[in-house]
């Protein structure tokens, strides 16, 4: 059995937040960022902790962040941590929002844990307006699929990156620290463009950034690994 997100909030804190991770710090929050500059009213969808949503609110001006997650355990570090975002708990499948409320919604490592994915992203659709942009972020699901990752085969003297299953969806307890065991979803792409096209958000950038340098410090093979995408990042738009 998996820990609850209000039980993982102590890990999740230590581990992610002021610089801990050096992908969120040097690669997942700058793209954000990037990515919903001058989007003046945004909703995080699955907030955690909040970091994103306080990263976004430091662009000031008339700026209103929104934190959605059902822990009410995050919340109450994002509340701890202060930055002037606006925390809400609900979920994601369910938004508490009217139509049309938000002019962009982002949705950063989150949906790989979402039951119902189909559901989320029909309510990140309803609630954009017009012209408004959805920014999805996912665990790329081709090249960090289960069963797929570097293998340094030092007996063949050789290094390859294994795919696994990629079309069937499955659900995959990781152990991503010490102790720490995490369900993750894996979907095709088409799991994700098709439902949001049928919504009326069309992808209109995919991006497959290479890992930062500061990520992979300790890896055996830095310029191998730094040619295959930990990240997918898309953005669909209303027309």
């Amino acid at each position: 059995m998996t820990p609850s997100w209000d039980e993982l909030a102590p890990w999740w804190s230590a581990t992610f937040t002021h610089g801990a991770d050096l992908e969120y710090e040097y690669q997942i929050l700058p793209v954000a960022v990037g990515h919903l500059s001058g989007r003046r009213r945004i909703l995080d969808l699955g907030a955690g902790e909040g970091q994103l949503a306080r990263r976004l609110m430091l662009q000031g001006g008339d700026r209103v962040v929104i934190g959605l997650d059902s822990s009410a355990g995050q919340l109450a570090n994002a509340r701890a941590e202060g930055g002037g975002a606006q925390w809400i708990q609900g979920r994601g499948e369910a938004l508490p929002f009217a139509d049309g409320s938000f002019d962009a919604v982002v949705c950063c490592l989150v949906i790989e844990h979402a039951a119902d994915p189909d559901a989320l992203l029909a309510e990140a659709a309803r609630v954009l307006g017009d012209g408004g942009r959805f920014l999805l972020l996912i665990n790329h699901p081709i090249v960090q699929g289960p069963g797929s990752g570097l293998v340094d085969d030092t007996i063949l003297d050789e290094r390859y990156w294994r795919i696994g299953p990629y079309l069937p969806e499955s659900v995959n307890v990781e152990q991503v620290d010490k102790g720490v065991n995490i369900a993750f979803a894996h979907r095709p792409l088409s799991r994700y463009i098709n439902p949001l096209a049928e919504a009326g958000l069309f992808l209109t950038r995919m991006e497959e950034p290479e890992p930062p340098f500061e990520f992979l410090s300790g890896s055996v093979d830095m310029e191998f690994e730094r040619a295959m995408p930990r990240l997918c990042v898309m953005i669909f738009e209303r027309r």
